[in-house]
């Protein structure tokens, strides 16, 4: 299996340089040369598989036993997983008679990041630990600078998965005052020495922009070799496919005596900003898992919600931009702060992956070669039109292909606490997190088109207490509620009181993050 840029050229990759290099150099992210379909016996021999299990035979599905062998795959795949809290790693809890839970938080930051970034940061150090050994006496050691950024969950499972590792060294980029209390706290008490804590004076994607910058820069990749942690690295994307298929496995379980799982369909609905945890979910369904349609979920921050409703790609929503004489402000207010932070975005950078295989439905070409290279000229001037623009619309058949595997929902901050109080005072009591809220909210409006036979699965992204702000304002009045008890966790008590180090910068300029970097990244060993 090979791995090319959705911004074309000739460039094909193995997994291993896939993984390393994160971002392709003309600014376009790697997918698959095609989507391996099944095997025919899938449903059976997969159905009793454990977590650990499932991800081997779906990651052998992508990577060459050339590559990584089955035995190796098997080690990482164990070392990565050892530490969560569930056997299950992943479990599927039940609210109602249709509707369940995938609770994705049981990892070791209490995030659902955690599946794939303790992964990620295995097959980081199995590479280069790899590659070093066959380097001759005295030759210089492969080192890898990993600069990431964050709005809360990323940052702190890229540095769990990343500290102590050997030849590595991780830079975190995070928008000062714009994450959760708990999650700067994760983030900034870890003080192992590979470790780069950066707060940016800036948004989350103020920090995603210099992030992307920095793979731009030629030079400065060559020099720094940098790795990519956030959702562009197709890794990550890839680790996120295994709990679709655990989940559809686990359902069974809950069906009704006589009921079987051909019976029914299965909807997933997905709180979601930067789109890699969906589209995760799009790969498995292509790979033949059966479901219904998608159902993306985001809060006030709608880029994907309107995607949807207008086929516009836009960071600000022009129909609410106010016209003066006769003209349309363009100017962006900028993204807005809710209580689901880790979605507050204006552009979602995973969904150009969606877009390329959207293109290469509606390409033309005589060969499947020549569909590919005019499906990634469009893509590419999809983006250029957003990056030049701001906003981009998609011809009438591309977001109709669109439409037949996704439907989207926009949740406000007040339907975000309504559900926190609702599913807290119904049988079963649940305390959602204020993302996995925003998927409640969604699964629950999104339903009343569905068929009598869906049952919908809601993708619980984070821990409650990760948010206890929001939570505790949603619950304030609730007088069998208390926050100590029923939601924190004993790994967060005097987090907050620990030692802290972390790198401040005043404003959100590239440069001054490289000076960060060139200052320190020279001191890995």
């Amino acid at each position: 299996m090979k791995y090319f840029s959705t911004r074309g050229g000739s460039q094909k990759l193995s997994f291993e340089d896939t993984v390393l290099a994160g971002l392709a150099p003309n600014g376009g992210l790697y997918i698959p040369e095609h989507i391996p379909q099944l095997p025919s016996d899938w449903k059976t021999k997969w159905g009793s598989y454990s977590f650990v299990d499932l991800s081997v035979a779906v990651l052998s599905l992508y990577i060459s036993p050339e590559e990584i062998s089955q035995e190796e795959l098997r080690s990482l795949v164990e070392k990565s997983y050892k530490t969560f809290r569930h056997k299950d790693i992943t479990p599927l809890v039940k609210l109602e008679d249709k509707k369940f839970i995938l609770e994705l938080f049981h990892g070791p930051t209490f995030a659902f990041k955690d599946v794939a970034l303790q992964l990620l940061g295995n097959l980081f150090e199995f590479f280069l630990l790899r590659r070093n050994a066959r380097k001759a006496a005295g030759e210089e050691q492969e080192k890898l600078t990993v600069v990431g950024a964050t709005s809360g969950d990323t940052g702190s499972a890229a540095i769990y998965g990343l500290r102590g590792k050997s030849n590595v060294s991780i830079f975190i980029l995070h928008p000062k005052g714009r994450v959760s209390p708990i999650q700067e706290a994760q983030m900034t008490t870890v003080t192992d020495s590979n470790v780069h804590n950066v707060a940016v004076k800036g948004t989350f994607d103020d920090c995603q922009d210099i992030v992307k910058a920095l793979f731009a820069d030629r030079a400065f990749n060559a020099k720094h070799r940098l790795g990519a942690v956030n959702s562009i690295n197709w890794a990550r994307i890839l680790a996120q496919t295994v709990y679709y298929f655990l989940s559809y496995f686990h359902v069974q379980r809950h069906l009704p005596a006589g009921t079987s799982i051909d019976d029914i369909e299965i909807q997933y609905v997905v709180p979601t900003g930067n789109f890699g945890d969906i589209l995760a979910g799009y790969y498995a369904k292509c790979m033949g898992l059966p479901m219904g349609k998608l159902a993306v979920a985001t809060n006030s921050n709608d880029i994907l919600a309107r995607f949807w409703k207008s086929g516009r790609y836009e960071k600000v929503d022009s129909d609410e931009l106010p016209v003066t004489d006769g003209q349309q402000a363009t100017d962006a207010s900028g993204v807005k702060e809710t209580l689901s932070p880790a979605m507050d975005i204006l552009v979602s950078s995973n969904f150009e992956r969606l877009l390329w295989y959207l293109a290469y439905e509606n390409a033309t070409g005589s060969s499947d070669e020549q569909k590919r290279v005019n499906a990634s000229a469009t893509l590419d001037g999809w983006m250029n039109k957003v990056k030049i623009d701001g906003k981009v619309q998609v011809p009438i058949p591309v977001l109709e292909t669109a439409r037949r595997n996704f439907v989207a929902e926009r949740i406000s901050d007040e339907e975000t606490l309504d559900t926190i109080r609702k599913h807290f005072g119904t049988q079963p009591s649940y305390v959602a997190d204020p993302h996995t809220a925003v998927g409640l909210a969604a699964a629950s409006i999104i339903s009343s088109n569905n068929s009598p036979k869906t049952y919908q699965i809601v993708l619980s992204t984070a821990h409650p207490a990760k948010f206890s702000e929001a939570v505790s304002h949603a619950l304030e009045t609730a007088s069998d509620f208390d926050f100590d008890r029923d939601v924190l966790p004993s790994e967060f008590r005097g987090l907050l009181q620990k030692e802290r180090r972390v790198i401040q910068v005043d404003r959100p300029d590239v440069s001054l993050v490289k000076e960060v970097i060139e200052k320190i990244a020279t001191q890995v060993t």
